[in-house]
């Protein structure tokens, strides 16, 4: 079934709403042997039509690498005082775009790449949102599912 324009937008503003005052989440990858490695990140800006969310990353690190060999991953956000809890699946890839560096750049970002957007090798994961399921205090222990699949990320 194709999901329209309007219920898209839908779906893009009520994964904002999840995730709006929740900076940090779990990024899950894969690793060659098949075991599963989560790493703690920020994730930047703000979730769009595209329905992309992107975090800083160092080229050279080993998320980097199981990434290029398993792009599929999984970012999990929390928020127990709310009880909330979003599980967002896609698949990523690494982005070396300077104006996008620069337009997702925040100050606070500066303990993990002291030199900013100087900092050798900093980079982007770009991650394509295929599947949100959530849990809300309103919808008690069963997940509520958001999917994003479209022909393009086939």
């Amino acid at each position: 079934m194709a999901t329209s324009t309007t219920d898209r937008d839908q779906q893009i503003q009520k994964l904002h709403e999840l995730i709006k005052d929740i900076d940090y989440g779990m990024f899950t990858t894969v690793d060659d042997d098949g075991s599963l490695h989560s790493y703690p990140m920020s994730k930047s800006g703000e979730i769009k039509s595209d329905s992309i969310l992107w975090f800083f990353t160092y080229a050279d690190s080993h998320k980097v690498t199981e990434i290029e060999h398993h792009k599929q991953v999984n970012v999990s956000f929390s928020s127990p005082e709310q009880q909330r809890y979003i599980s967002i699946s896609g698949t990523a890839q690494l982005v070396e775009d300077r104006n996008k560096l620069r337009e997702l750049w925040k100050p606070e970002l500066q303990t993990w790449f002291p030199k900013g957007l100087e900092e050798p090798n900093i980079a982007l994961l770009k991650v394509n949102i295929n599947q949100v399921n959530y849990w809300e205090s309103v919808s008690s222990f069963q997940p509520q599912t958001i999917r994003f699949l479209t022909p393009s990320r086939l």
